[in-house]
């Protein structure tokens, strides 16, 4: 379902290696946490997941489609979630939705299934009629959250996804991954909140200074790291 091959990005000319010969793979219906201190290499890949970022080497391939001979293909394959929820705020939430709904093709009574249900699920069903400007951080997350779906891509790419979400809507936002790989979608996402990731994933990657030093299932981590029993715990050490 997404799958990354040797990639690579470098900033300032080179000098600096965002990330540093990538190769990894998420399998269809399963959730992937990618995991990694502050400047790992998090974003860095996930922007150029979404086309964002231009990778230097190497290939990104989205549901069987290359995201650089294809990228508007590849771009209807998944639904992106970035880590700060920069979304035009001069108009209501609706029309944010139904103007997603239109650049993806969506048809109407299609959408409007999709706004309801997300919107109820997420609390925000009586602000849609609002100003995005007059939401709070949480509200606009949410936003994004349904906005990503609006399309129901087979891919859903998540960038640090629960900051600024209530308990309530985080947990429904951790129920909703599950229901959507037991559909056969794959979900990708970033996190510091290293519990969920452990709690929550079927398998997890570990960046560190742009290079891959883990990529696999939790029990395959702890038998590397006999006597570490938290993901924190080992995360910690790894990444010292």
């Amino acid at each position: 379902m997404l799958k990354l091959v040797n990639v690579s990005k470098s900033y300032n000319k080179g000098t600096i290696k965002a990330v540093d010969n990538l190769t990894l793979e998420v399998r269809q219906g399963e959730i992937f946490g990618f995991l990694g201190p502050n400047g790992a290499g998090k974003t860095t890949t996930i922007k150029m997941i979404a086309g964002l970022l231009e990778n230097d080497t190497g290939s990104i391939v989205i549901n069987d489609i290359d995201n650089k001979i294809n990228p508007l293909k590849a771009k209807k394959q998944f639904g992106f979630v970035p880590d700060s929820p920069h979304i035009y705020d001069r108009i209501t939430g609706l029309e944010y939705l139904n103007f997603l709904g239109d650049v993806y093709g969506v048809p109407s009574n299609e959408r409007a299934v999709t706004i309801k249900n997300l919107s109820g699920l997420f609390e925000l069903e009586d602000a849609l009629g609002d100003i995005i400007q007059s939401y709070s951080h949480g509200m606009q997350q949410k936003l994004v959250l349904i906005g990503s779906l609006i399309h129901n891509p087979p891919v859903w790419v998540l960038d640090e996804p629960m900051v600024g979400l209530d308990p309530r809507s985080s947990h429904n936002l951790k129920q909703l991954m599950h229901e959507r790989c037991d559909k056969g979608s794959s979900v990708f996402f970033s996190t510091h909140i290293l519990d969920v990731a452990e709690k929550l994933c079927d398998r997890i990657g570990i960046i560190h200074k742009g290079q891959l030093i883990f990529h696999g299932a939790m029990d395959k981590l702890r038998g590397e790291k006999a006597g570490s029993e938290s993901l924190e715990n080992i995360f910690l050490e790894m990444t010292e």
